[in-house]
């Protein structure tokens, strides 16, 4: 007995719905781990050489410029966190209704029935997970730290409006 299980065919054997949504759950993945990297690149830059507000700036609209380089993209990774699950769920409900269509089908409730249509289920699942759960971890970490660099420059700005 051998066992040929395979990642790429548990997402690919399946059918066009099971396969859009690995692909959309991949893609996903991949824009969110690309934000990821940008936002660690820009607060280690961040790090080296600190925002600084200057007397001579416009101090009601420079905090407000100076931050939305780190908010930027941030959407994205909270809006995946949120929709990545469901959509992994949507895989889930899809492949548990082909189990059911090959029960039908087939007329047997064997295992070997079943199997493939909840293994791509709970594949798409894990994708969905796999998906939102970094992308919500770095949402609040990075908007964490967002907010506190916005807190900072505006403690600044107050500072040196209030030495004018």
């Amino acid at each position: 007995m051998t066992n040929s299980f395979s990642l790429l065919s548990l997402f690919t054997s399946g059918n066009l719905i099971t396969l859009v949504i690995s692909l959309t759950l991949v893609a996903a993945s991949v824009f969110s781990w690309a934000i990821i990297i940008e936002k660690f690149r820009m607060w280690k830059f961040e790090r080296r050489n600190p925002t600084t507000i200057k007397s001579g700036d416009n101090l009601e609209l420079v905090v407000d410029r100076l931050i939305r380089p780190f908010d930027k993209n941030l959407w994205f990774l909270s809006m995946l966190s949120y929709v990545a699950p469901f959509v992994g769920l949507f895989g889930t409900i899809w492949g548990v209704m082909d189990s059911f269509a090959s029960i039908g089908v087939n007329q047997s409730v064997s295992i070997g029935v079943i199997a493939p249509g909840l293994a791509t289920a709970l594949g798409t699942t894990a994708l969905g997970l796999i998906a939102a759960v970094p992308a919500a971890v770095a949402y609040q970490y990075f908007t964490k730290k967002a907010d506190d660099l916005y807190n900072h420059l505006d403690d600044v700005r107050k500072d040196i409006k209030g030495k004018k």
